[in-house]
Parts: structure tokens; C-alpha cells; sequence
């Protein structure tokens, strides 16, 4: 399968002095808000960014996250929605605007009297491609919230293509108890059966490997440190996908470098002859811009690290990516390999759009160091 398109906008980077060319799709961003419709008359798409992809059949399926914002009607109050945890609908609640105890300074949060909601509330949504490019997005949620883990949303999904024929899900599951790792697992996209909250607060950026290594699934995630540590990448173990134990870290960040700040994992791991090949995250600590590297593991033993991107593969270099809800972010969960070498990388863009580019894997091998 080939980047099904006429003109394409290539971009060049040389980490190490080695040449990188990420071929961008002209016509991105592919998925804009506008081509999504709203759960309800109540709340508006903000954004639709950060799909898992995954390649069933002839078609290449999209898992979106779309982000939707109560609209503000008044404009005295900050208007917030949220999931009943038990009626499982979504609720609207309104914080006075000018109160000493509101913080609006980050767009992607509300603080109220020392309480955190999420400034907007996110679910799945499938699109459907043939060609991987022109895609027919569900009208309605696919993949709602549900439960008290999820009260205020799901989000970055992964999606893993096990040998069985079952696709596992990975998100992050959001609440006022914080931010879990959930799995699921479908056949068809349609009918979804939670497995459960299969890691807790804080913990996201959750990629399962799509085979099991020496008996047993393995999944990279990434824990957030809020006393000692950084916010890197880990690996665990399971033999039925809902117990995970035996972590060991697996990825630190690097001062100096672009990413500095913290890292996490993007799509599930392809493997390759050389090993394991993942797409990694990577925030830099002086402006918060995200980029995306790539990490080689040993395909036996994967807690060795075989290679690394000195330089990002990948940074925030088109309009799309530098302006958005949040600017300068690009952002994988999705990747397809392609029959003629490529990956075809699925990722958000500004937090608001999602976008398609297509890198060798022999280019992206050349760049490890």
C-alpha cells in the first residue's frame, strides 16, 4: 500500500548527518473538526487529533479522539462537560468566570476551588478509509466514556492487531480520581468489551507489542513523576492483557535534548528484522514543543535498547502543526507499515487536527544511533 495521493509536501532533517525525508500529504490535515459532528447540540468539536490506525482488511481504520467543548453561552461562567458516572450522560457544569477561585491559564484545564476538570471531553470515533487518505468518519461516538474512571473522557487510543484476529485498545482513561491506562479489545470495531483499568494514576501512553515475546504480552507505558523522577518510558508484562506486573524501565529523557521534558510511547511497535521499531514522543523542556523519535528494541529481549533517535525524526514544521489548541505538536498513536518499506504515520496535529506523512524504515534505521 502507497501513500494513495498526487502531490506531496516532503521535509528534510539530518539527525547525526544522516537524511530523513518525511513526505507530509498536501491535502493535510485529512480530519479537521469540521468533518466530525457533535455527540449533541449541547457541545461543539474542538478537535479530532491523535487516532490509533490500524490496516483490517482492505481498509485502514482510524480510531479518533474528538474533543468537544460546551459551548460558552453566557459570558459570565466557564461552561464544563463531564460524564455522569452512572446515568453515563454527559452534564454540563458552570463555574463563575471572574471568581478568585477559578484558574484558566492552561486551555486544555479548569481549576475550580482547587478541583481540576478537563476544558473540554473526549471520545472515540471510528473513520473508514480504502486508499488510507479520504476518510468516512462515524456519525456518533463509537467508543464513549463510561463509568466513574472516565468521567471526564477517553483519549489516544492504540490500537494493536493481535494474530488471533482480536484488535486491543489502549487509552487513557480521565477522572476526578486521575489519569488510567484502559484496555479493550474488538473484532469489528462496532461491539467493544472493556478488559478494565489495567494501570492507575498517573499513567498514560500505553502501546501493546503485537505479539506475545518469550509467552507474554508486553506493553510500553509511561508513569508520571510528580516528587522524584521524570516522566519516561516503561515496560510490563502480562499473561491475559487485564494483570501487568514485572516493570522495568525502559527510556529516560536526555537534558539538552528535544525531549527534555518527558517522553512516551506512539504506536505499537513494528517489527522489523533488526529488531523492534517504535515511535516514541519526545517534549523539549525549554518551549513544550512535541517531536517524535524512534527507539529500537532488541526483538528477544526488549527491555535492550538497540538504537535511538539522536535527532527527532519528525518536528513541528507545517502551519497545522505550529497553530492549533496547542501549537507545535505533533503527535502519533497510529502507524501503518507499508508494502513497499514505508510507515505511514497517523498523528495529531496542534492538538486539533490529524494529519498522515509517510518515512522509510530503512531511512529511519540509517538515523539510530
Amino acid at each position: 500500500m502507497t501513500l494513495a495521493v498526487e502531490k506531496l509536501m516532503t521535509s528534510y532533517v539530518k539527525p547525526g548527518g544522516i537524511l530523513v525525508r518525511v513526505t507530509r500529504y498536501e491535502g493535510n490535515p485529512i480530519i479537521r473538526t469540521q468533518d466530525v459532528k457533535p455527540t449533541n447540540d449541547e457541545l461543539e468539536v474542538i478537535g479530532v487529533f491523535n487516532p490509533g490506525a490500524v490496516q483490517s482488511g482492505d481498509e485502514v481504520i482510524l480510531l479518533l479522539r474528538v474533543a468537544e467543548m460546551a459551548r460558552q453561552n453566557e459570558s459570565h461562567v466557564v461552561a464544563v462537560p463531564v460524564v455522569d458516572p452512572e446515568s453515563e450522560e454527559i452534564k454540563v457544569l458552570h463555574f463563575p468566570k471572574e471568581s478568585p477561585d477559578i484558574n484558566l491559564s492552561d486551555p486544555r484545564s479548569v481549576v475550580y476551588k482547587g478541583r481540576t476538570y478537563l476544558s473540554c471531553l473526549s471520545h472515540l470515533r471510528v473513520a473508514r478509509s480504502k486508499g488510507g487518505i479520504h476518510f468516512q468518519v462515524d456519525d456518533k461516538p463509537t467508543f464513549p466514556p463510561q463509568g466513574r474512571y472516565e468521567t471526564y473522557g477517553v483519549e489516544d487510543p492504540r490500537i494493536t492487531a493481535l494474530p488471533d484476529g482480536r484488535f486491543v485498545i489502549s487509552y487513557t482513561a480521565v477522572s476526578g480520581f486521575g489519569i488510567c491506562v484502559g484496555l479493550a479489545e474488538t473484532r469489528d470495531f462496532k461491539e467493544f468489551h472493556r478488559i478494565g483499568i489495567v494501570l492507575p494514576p498517573d499513567n498514560k501512553n500505553v502501546a501493546v507489542f503485537p505479539e506475545k515475546v518469550n509467552g507474554s504480552y508486553i506493553m510500553m507505558h509511561r508513569p508520571s513523576a510528580s516528587h522524584i523522577g521524570s516522566s519516561e518510558i516503561w515496560l510490563a508484562f502480562s499473561n491475559d492483557l487485564k494483570h501487568w506486573g514485572e516493570h522495568s524501565h525502559l527510556l529516560g529523557i536526555r537534558p539538552g535534548s528535544w525531549d527534555s521534558a518527558r517522553i512516551g510511547a506512539g504506536a505499537p511497535p513494528v517489527r522489523t528484522p533488526e529488531g523492534w521499531l517504535a515511535i516514541y514522543h519526545g517534549a523539549k523542556e525549554q518551549d513544550n514543543t512535541y517531536y517524535l523519535g524512534a527507539v529500537l528494541l532488541d526483538l528477544d529481549e526488549p527491555t535492550k535498547v538497540l538504537a535511538r533517535s539522536r535527532e527527532p525524526i519528525m518536528s513541528p514544521q507545517a502551519p497545522y502543526e505550529q497553530t492549533g489548541f496547542f501549537s507545535n505538536v505533533v503527535f502519533a498513536c497510529g502507524v501503518v507499515p507499508t508494502s513497499d518499506g514505508k510507515l505511514r504515520i497517523y498523528y495529531g496535529a496542534a492538538d486539533e487536527v490529524t494529519a498522515v506523512a509517510e518515512i522509510t524504515i530503512d531511512e529511519v534505521m540509517d538515523s539510530l544511533v
